[in-house]
Parts: C-alpha cells; sequence; structure tokens
C-alpha cells in the first residue's frame, strides 16, 4: 500500500466507527466493512441504499444491515456455505484438470516447435528438397491445429465455469435474503422481527408495536381449505406491505399472525394506523376458485403498545400480544386498547 492510499484508508476508518456509533450500527466484521465501504464512497448503489434506508426509517436496522451487506458487499467475494463451495471445488477441480492437461499439450507443442524451427534453419545448410521442407511446414501447421483445439476448449470451459460462478452468486444472494424473508408472504419474517426490535431496545430508540391476527382462521382453513387460506394471508400481507410508510417495517410474526414496528411513534399514531388498517383488512375479498364463491368475512384483530423507558422488547411484545388476545375476547375485528 502506498502512502497516499494508506492516508486515504486511515481517514475512511476514523470517519466508519464514528458513524456507526451515531447510527447506532453494532460494530461487528461484516457491519464494519459495509459502513467502511459506505464512507469511502466506492459504490455509490450501496450509499443510495443506506441513505435511503435512514431517511425512511430512521435508522439502518440489523435486518437491513445484513441485507446490504449481502447484497453490496458478500457477493463480491467466496462465501463460506457448504453448497457453494462443494460446487466451487468441484468445478474448479474439473479445471484444473484441464489446465493441466492443456499446459501439458502446450509444452508439447513448444518441443516439436523448436524440433521444427531448427530443421528448417537446417534445412538450407543440408540442402533439404522443397518436398521435405513442406512436410516440416506441414508438421508445424498439424501442431498448431492441435493446440488451437485444445486451447480452445480450455476456453470454452473457463466461460462455462463463469457462467456456473455467476449462477452460485445468484442462487447464494437468494438464500441470504430467504434467511429474513417470509417466503409466502415476501414480508420480513420472525427471525428479522426479533433481530429488528431488540436491535431498538438497545439503542433506548422509542417505538410502537401492532400485532395483528386473522380472525377465525382455522375455521377458514377447515372450511375453504390451505390453498384459499394461503390466499387470505397474502393478500393481508399486501395491505400491510401497503400501509407502511416512513419508519414502519412489517413482519410475518407466525402463521396467521402479524406484527408492525413504528419507530419514534406513539400509542396514539399506533392506534390509528391500527384503526386504518383494520377498515383495510375487511374490505378484502378473496375468490374461491372451487365454486366460484367470493369471500368477504375476513376480519383481523389488533393489539398495540408503546415502549416505555423501563420496558425491555419481550414485554413490549407480550402488552400488545395481551391486548391482541382481549381483542379477540371481546368479538374480534377491534383494536385495543382503545385509548
Amino acid at each position: 500500500m502506498n502512502k497516499d492510499n494508506f492516508v486515504k484508508s486511515t481517514e475512511t476508518l476514523k470517519q466508519t466507527v464514528p458513524l456507526m456509533i451515531k447510527h447506532k450500527v453494532p460494530t461487528t466484521p461484516a457491519n464494519y466493512a459495509l459502513w467502511y465501504t459506505y464512507v469511502s464512497q466506492e459504490s455509490p448503489l450501496l450509499n443510495q441504499a443506506i441513505d435511503g434506508e435512514i431517511a425512511s426509517q430512521g435508522q439502518c436496522t440489523p435486518t437491513a444491515c445484513e441485507q446490504l451487506y449481502h447484497q453490496h458487499i458478500a457477493s463480491k467475494a467466496v462465501q463460506d456455505i457448504s453448497q457453494l463451495k462443494q460446487s466451487l471445488t468441484l468445478m474448479m477441480q474439473e479445471v484444473s484438470h484441464s489446465m493441466t492437461d492443456t499446459l501439458t499439450e502446450t509444452e508439447s507443442f513448444q518441443l516439436n516447435l523448436n524440433k521444427g524451427f531448427t530443421q528448417l534453419e537446417s534445412a538450407e545448410r543440408e540442402g533439404l528438397s522443397l518436398e521435405e521442407t513442406l512436410g516440416l511446414v506441414r508438421g508445424l501447421i498439424k501442431e498448431s491445429r492441435n493446440i488451437q483445439l485444445s486451447t480452445g476448449a480450455f476456453k470454452s470451459q473457463l466461460n462455462t465455469a463463469q457462467q456456473e460462478i455467476a449462477s452460485l452468486r445468484e442462487a447464494l444472494h437468494e438464500s441470504q435474503k430467504e434467511a429474513n424473508e417470509d417466503a409466502l408472504t415476501h414480508l420480513f419474517n420472525r427471525r428479522a422481527f426479533d433481530r429488528d426490535i431488540d436491535s431498538l431496545q438497545q439503542k433506548s430508540l422509542p417505538f410502537a408495536l401492532i400485532m395483528l391476527d386473522i380472525d377465525k382462521f382455522k375455521i377458514f382453513n377447515d372450511t375453504y381449505g390451505h390453498q384459499l387460506g394461503d390466499q387470505v394471508i397474502k393478500a393481508v400481507s399486501r395491505r400491510l406491505k401497503e400501509s407502511c410508510r416512513e419508519q414502519m417495517q412489517a413482519y410475518r410474526y407466525g402463521g396467521e399472525e402479524f406484527a408492525i414496528i413504528l419507530m419514534n411513534r406513539n400509542h396514539s399514531s399506533a392506534r390509528q394506523h391500527a384503526e386504518t388498517l383494520r377498515r383495510s383488512i375487511e374490505k378484502i375479498s378473496v375468490l374461491d376458485r372451487r365454486n366460484g364463491e367470493r369471500i368477504n368475512t375476513i376480519t383481523a384483530s389488533f393489539g398495540i403498545a408503546e415502549r416505555n423507558r423501563t420496558e425491555n422488547a419481550e414485554e413490549v411484545i407480550r402488552r400488545a400480544d395481551q391486548f391482541l388476545n382481549d381483542a379477540k375476547k371481546l368479538g374480534r375485528n377491534r383494536v385495543l386498547p382503545i385509548s
């Protein structure tokens, strides 16, 4: 590393850690790599994504950091995943064998080429006939064609390997996306929820929580079948995603239960949002393709809680979940507490 690069790296380092502390980002190796790249401005797309996340959410959550790391940083390096390692190992073994074969043939060609040139140089001295000279030239042409075929095959195999690496990288990106994303709804999953809400607690940031559950979903599944049940879950998930504005994030908490974290919002704001969402879910209509019947009886119950300074994340979840259960006991399709 030359002096200029060293000075630049030092300046980037001096800016990276304070910036992470400012945004309360855990100083893990992955997060450090992410924010070091952000400060260095080496990836405009990464900077745009982080700036957008901070503008919309007020922070860069652990889930967002992980996704951005895998999308912009880790995708450029070899990942420690057994299937990927195995695929790459097998592929490189095959390429290595081809390279060995090609090098062997190249060495043989070089020997024959040197031999041919030596013979041609001595042709004039020894008085070789035209036919004998042409024979030497034909031999060199034949050797050239053989090595051309060999190197051509090797080049083709390298191109194939490059395509396979691109496919593996795409598969890797999808697998890491699935780690935080629910496959059916494409909302963030329970793993992402647990990490994000714990992060808010550790940073002592204010937030409100909405827990909601589709009413009588088991009866609905038993009556209409799981395929229509999945349609309902996806329809509710779309309403959640569409309803989330800045500093709000929706999650599939499990089964037919969902959660929304509202960062820097209070109880009143959470209740208003939940009530709007409740009315929106009432309007959902799904078609039962088996008999053409349209189902218009979908509702959900809601429980909300605002974190106070003395509560941890588990206590906030417990309070919101208790209000959700109370809403179900009081007849469902309502938001609790009322005030």
